[in-house]
């Protein structure tokens, strides 16, 4: 019975996986699709392969992922039925969000429901390590869109500036042909980051189950399950969420792209190889659309479909963890632990 379980996980794991590939394709590509600088499919293809490149290069996030709980206190199967829970809920809450076109964080949505399946299994199952979750999420949680939003202003004024005195139909131009290589940029940093959380939630049920060493490096098949997962989802698309990024918050530029898309890379690399944090790329690259946006007028930017998004942000790790709670009490008499 924990072999089949350990089996559903996994394959659970690698679809939440996928839901997060096409639920956040448009944060790579969005900015990219609306200026023009790329067509929708070359876009596409081009973010599902920088996203398997970025899930290879790197555990360090996928370990502060698989840190958020600890299992030690419940059997192997008890503990696999609270990650399962974990997963079913995130995609649950990931499904919702996507349907309304929100750009919601999966990364929040499945720590908030490996928190939310661990509480409602109660202490004497599993413990969730809040000073993991302050230093590595919550913090950087709140940090990244700030960050974002300063940086990605700071440089679309000094693009501006620079730029001040050339053709703007030759500079325009010019930043079409550079965000093949932001975006670019910014998908390999989204596999680097989103990738990797399925890593440690797969990670997390293997040594829960006793099929790996807490202090061993991950398995090569599940670094290449999970890169191929993300990549494959990414592929499909997420359309209704490119909308909202590319076109609804402002009508971006190819410059103010290449702003928003260059920050957003890099505050994804800083935080995934010096922080180790598992920020949102969702909440990364919007900042830095408003930003860039609001070197405009800050009126250019729509903020009430900015602060619809705010809202879904704030939603999503209480939404997640209630909807894991909920699985982890069906699957419980489901599996009779």
């Amino acid at each position: 019975m924990v072999l089949a379980i350990v089996i559903a996980v996994v394959v659970v794991a690698l679809v939440f996986d996928f839901t997060n590939g096409f639920h956040d394709a448009a944060n790579a590509i969005a900015t990219s699709v609306s200026t023009q600088a790329l067509t929708p499919r070359i876009a596409l293809t081009l973010a599902a392969v920088m996203n398997f490149v970025g899930a290879l290069l790197g555990q360090e996030v996928a370990h502060t992922v698989s840190e958020v709980l600890d299992l030690e206190k419940a059997d192997a199967k008890h503990a696999l039925v609270i990650i399962l829970a974990s997963l079913a809920g995130a995609i649950v809450w990931n499904l919702i969000t996507w349907y309304f076109g929100l750009p919601s964080s999966s990364s929040h949505a499945l720590i908030g429901a490996l928190v939310g399946a661990a509480l409602a299994s109660g202490s004497a199952y599993a413990v969730v390590h809040w000073s993991t979750i302050l230093d590595k999420v919550i913090v950087p949680m709140v940090a990244s869109p700030i960050v974002g939003f300063a940086l990605a202003f700071v440089v679309m004024l000094s693009i501006m500036w620079i730029f001040r005195r050339k053709n703007p139909h030759k500079v325009y131009r010019g930043f079409r042909l550079m965000q093949t290589l932001s975006a670019a940029a910014l998908a390999l940093g989204h596999g680097l980051q989103d990738a990797q959380k399925t890593m440690g939630v797969i990670f997390l049920a293997l040594v829960a189950s006793g099929h790996a060493d807490a202090d061993a490096g991950l398995p090569l098949w599940v670094i290449v399950c999970a890169a191929s997962a993300i990549s494959l989802g990414t592929y499909s698309g997420g359309w209704r969420i490119m909308r909202t990024l590319g076109r609804r918050i402002i009508h971006l530029d190819p410059a103010r792209g290449f702003s928003a898309e260059a920050v957003g890379a890099a505050v994804l690399y800083t935080t995934a190889f010096v922080w180790h944090a598992p920020i949102s790329t969702t909440h990364t690259i919007t900042s830095a659309i408003m930003g860039a946006g609001a070197t405009k007028r800050f009126s250019a930017v729509r903020w009430g479909v900015a602060g619809n998004i705010v809202a879904a942000w704030v939603l999503t790790f209480p939404a997640a963890g209630l909807a894991a709670a909920i699985m982890y009490w069906i699957l419980r008499l489901i599996f009779q632990v």
